[in-house]
């Protein structure tokens, strides 16, 4: 059986927060920064997609998630 590397350990972590951050109606700032602390430049577009996603669905965007996007741009 191979061993983990660190990368898959971040991969894996990073992928169980944007799960939880999918489903949850208004997320923590936390758990936002810690994707955003694992995030590589290559999984930055996906993450700010998401985002959006969820300014285009909210009637009254929290100001925290517009600036989180706006950090990307």
């Amino acid at each position: 059986m191979p061993t983990k590397t660190v990368d898959d350990t971040r991969s894996s972590l990073l992928q169980v927060l944007l799960d939880k951050v999918e489903t949850e109606p208004y997320p923590s700032a936390t758990m936002l920064d810690f994707i955003e602390s694992l995030l590589k430049p290559n999984e930055v577009p996906d993450y700010v997609d998401q985002l959006v996603e969820r300014v285009r669905a909210d009637t009254y965007p929290s100001i925290d998630m517009l600036r989180r996007i706006l950090k990307f741009v």
